[in-house]
């Protein structure tokens, strides 16, 4: 493989691509690689056992494809480790006790394979049990999970093969059980029906769980549970025992029959990038219909913007804003351009972008109009009591002209509700404050910029911004790309590409009438100000 000839190459991220067949021998060839990234992809076969060649690795994932076999020995020549993420495979086997040689190593992932026998014990004591979770026959302290000793005293292979005789066994008498309860109630049907529901797997893409687990996870969707309410269902907050966290989104009866839903969910579950909320799973048994995400530790958009005006804008920077937007528009614009149909979202709003543990930012409700019945919900619960309530396409202040009156949602409606968003992120004004009929927030914009109030429109950390920096000229890029997504006329409007383009500040922005043109406006300081490639050509 070519690849094999780059000699030099420090960094190799493939991640979120839909590459297939197997990890190439060849890479071993790269000594100098240092990050060799190729998460959520469809990659099979094994881990090629040469990869200890690649003295100078320190970051080594290959999270969420189908890698099966054992995972190789020589991981643990890798002495500048520090980042190892298996996790979500296929592997089987016993973790390799040379990986406890890895004195760098500071991120561990093995969660969600079929990995068992006793956890080395220089990685139980040095990585919490998220690190090992969903592994079926691991044993060890991290997990609580006793190991049964060999006669030598040791922990030997003769623990892979106790669990799962033992497994095998409390299968054989839960089945036994099971028969007996059924014959014991004759044809009581509905007795069986709740037996057989609650041992019933989630579909997982890759590592299952049950609905027992899950009810347990959520109280039995108690309201303490519950995240957000959207306009396809509740989201819960599902705390398993091994110590997995997840988002359940429990679904209203009703609406698509089962096989329609397999299939949609099916094909949800291979959309697949960074800044979307990516289906892990789903349930549906009766009128009882789920799916599964990752949980998001650090809430909304809408939540942080709401934290952020009750401290005068200080909790959200200008580069904070900027990585926020530019994260909802890579995601969007990989639903319009990358997936096969374009999906169509429908409903961009502050509510439906989440923030996981590194603060990077996910999309999420799109794609589900085929799996449920739209409701409309008077507020969503999220932080804000006050926030947009649903209409029958998109949500109230975020929704374009057009949608309004057709009833039809498109890219184009889409751009528009993401260039609303943007100016909320821009000015910290909520877009249902304002009275649609007189005065909406982009008509408050351009009104502002045309009498030069700066001051008064954007979130006071902005102000601070120095008028000679390149956030400065990012700041009223966005700006002019968010008038620009919000033009009355959809044929007007860029697409999203255009727009991540526009944000990376790659090119210009095209023209736009001088009354509302923020390059035309000075900065706060009354400093004299042109951004390069913002003034009409």
């Amino acid at each position: 493989m070519e690849i094999g000839k780059l000699e030099k190459l420090e960094k190799l991220e493939l991640g979120f691509n839909s590459l297939t067949g197997s990890m190439p021998p060849q890479l071993c060839n790269c000594t100098v690689l240092q990050t060799l990234d190729l998460e959520a992809n469809h990659l099979t076969g094994e881990i090629p056992s040469n990869i200890g060649q690649l003295k100078n690795l320190q970051e080594l994932i290959v999270k969420e494809n189908s890698l099966n076999g054992s995972i190789p020995s020589e991981i643990g020549d890798l002495k500048k480790l520090l980042t190892l993420d298996l996790s979500m495979n296929n592997l089987t086997g016993t973790i390799p006790t040379s990986l406890e040689n890895i004195s760098c190593l500071t991120q561990l992932n093995l969660s969600g394979n079929q990995l068992g026998g006793a956890i080395p014990e220089g990685l139980g004591s040095r990585f919490n049990a998220s690190s090992f979770a969903r592994n079926a026959f691991l044993c060890g302290a991290s997990l609580n999970v006793s190991c049964p000793r060999s006669r030598k005293g040791g922990l030997g292979k003769q623990v892979f093969i106790s669990v799962v005789v033992v497994s095998v066994a409390v299968g054989i008498i839960s089945v036994s059980v099971l028969t007996c309860i059924a014959l014991h109630f004759g044809g009581n049907k509905g007795v069986r029906t709740s037996v057989v529901q609650y041992e019933q797997k989630i579909v997982m893409f890759y590592s299952p769980i049950t609905y027992a687990n899950v009810l347990e996870a959520t109280g039995q969707f108690d309201e303490e549970h519950v995240l957000s309410r959207t306009r396809y269902g509740i989201m819960f907050k599902a705390c398993l025992q091994d110590g997995t966290v997840f988002s359940i989104m429990k679904l209203p009866e009703g609406g698509v029959e089962e096989t329609a839903f397999r299939q949609e969910a099916e094909m949800l579950g291979r959309v697949k990038h960074r800044n979307l909320a990516v289906l892990r799973g789903y349930y549906i048994a009766g009128d009882v219909k789920l799916l599964v995400y990752d949980y998001m530790a650090n809430g909304s958009l809408a939540a942080l913007l709401q934290e952020a005006a009750q401290q005068g804008g200080h909790a959200l920077n200008w580069p904070m804003r900027h990585l926020i937007a530019l994260g909802v528009a890579r995601g969007l614009s990989f639903l319009h351009s990358q997936c096969n149909p374009p999906i169509v979202h429908g409903d961009v709003k502050p509510t439906n972008v989440y923030f996981d543990a590194d603060f990077e930012a996910h999309l999420s409700d799109f794609g589900l109009e085929r799996l449920s019945t739209v409701e409309t919900i008077p507020g969503e619960r999220d932080g804000d009591p006050s926030s947009s309530s649903t209409t029958p396409v998109g949500s109230t202040g975020y929704v374009s002209p057009e949608a309004s009156l057709t009833g039809q949602v498109s890219r184009e409606s889409d751009v528009y509700s993401f260039g609303i968003v943007l100016l909320e992120l821009l000015t910290g004004q909520r877009p249902v404050m304002f009275n649609e009929q007189e005065e909406n927030i982009v008509k408050w914009v351009k009104r502002q910029l045309q009498t030069g109030q700066m001051d008064e429109l954007f979130d006071p950390s902005l102000m601070e911004l120095d008028a000679d920096s390149t956030e400065w000229e990012e700041f009223l890029l966005a700006v002019k790309v968010a008038l620009l997504c919000t033009a009355p006329d959809p044929v007007d409007r860029p697409s999203m590409t255009e727009v991540v383009f526009m944000l990376e500040g790659c090119r210009a922005v095209g023209d736009h009438p001088s009354s509302s043109d923020p390059a035309s406006q000075p900065s706060p300081s009354q400093v004299e100000c042109n951004v390069e490639g913002m003034e009409g050509s």
